[in-house]
């Protein structure tokens, strides 16, 4: 743990915040291993809590479940505003059927359509309709203020820029060739 970690953890804590007394995670570890271990799980949930947060805001401000919005958030940055539904799924990490089920639900919402891929036919695209276009600007808004108050606000810009910084660092090492 650093020093920052430690005056900031207070007396009887370790790097997870929580008691010394908390059981390891890796009980074959060594201290440093625990330690790294601990650090991982510790920003892999503070992520996973903010992101749910962020989204549940985009939710009740704007009418969109997380899957739906990123669905539009991701329709409306690619070219032509439409992706495969392969791409889709992988993306959101749903299996065709699921999927398939979002864009139902979206499509009924008239906030995408579906056309075939000029250049195969057995390739169904998801295209984002301009109601799909406006719902994704409403949420983008959504998601900016909260991001700003609740990210920005708590951590401050120096902070926010070191991040971006590190994860940049570490996008590039694992990014791979397309």
């Amino acid at each position: 743990m650093t020093a920052q970690a430690r005056e900031t953890a207070g007396p009887g804590t370790d790097a997870s915040g929580a008691g010394g007394d908390t059981p390891a995670i890796c009980p074959n570890a060594d201290a440093s291993d625990e330690q790294l271990l601990r650090a991982w799980f510790q920003l892999y949930s503070g992520m996973q809590n903010v992101t749910a947060d962020l989204l549940a805001e985009v939710e009740r401000g704007g009418g969109l479940t997380a899957p739906e919005f990123q669905v539009l958030w991701h329709l409306r940055g690619r070219p032509e505003h439409c992706a495969p539904m392969n791409g889709v799924s992988r993306l959101l990490g749903f299996s065709t059927a699921g999927t398939t089920k979002l864009i139902d639900r979206l499509a009924a919402m008239g906030l995408v359509g579906r056309r075939t891929s000029p250049s195969d036919r057995r390739v169904i695209l998801a295209e984002l309709t301009d109601a799909g276009e406006r719902a994704a600007s409403r949420g983008a808004a959504i998601l900016a203020d909260t991001l700003r108050e609740r990210f920005l606000g708590r951590l401050g810009e120096d902070r926010v820029s070191a991040l971006l910084e590190a994860f940049a660092l570490l996008a590039e090492e694992s990014s791979g060739e397309c």
